[in-house]
C-alpha cells in the first residue's frame, strides 16, 4: 500500500484573510442604521492607489501579499 503524504500547506490561507492583514482598512459608512444584508467592505492599502483609488475588498478575501497584523488577531 502506498502512503500519501499529508499536505502541510492545507488551509494555510484560513488565517491569511484581509481581516487579519496589516494593509486592510475597514470602510465605515456614515449612516447610523445599517440594512440587514450590510456587509463590511474595506480597502487594501498594500500598493499605491490607482486613478480609481485603493482596491475594495471584503474581510474574507485573501491574496499573496498578506502580512499578519498581530493586533487584529
Amino acid at each position: 500500500m502506498i502512503e500519501v503524504a499529508q499536505d502541510p500547506w492545507v488551509h494555510r490561507s484560513a488565517n491569511m484573510s484581509c481581516q487579519t492583514c496589516m494593509w486592510f482598512v475597514a470602510k465605515f459608512s456614515n449612516t447610523p442604521v445599517k440594512p440587514d444584508n450590510h456587509k463590511i467592505i474595506g480597502r487594501c492599502r498594500k500598493h499605491a492607489p490607482t486613478m480609481s483609488g485603493y482596491p475594495a475588498v471584503y474581510p474574507t478575501d485573501w491574496c499573496g501579499d498578506h502580512k499578519l497584523d498581530e493586533n487584529k488577531i
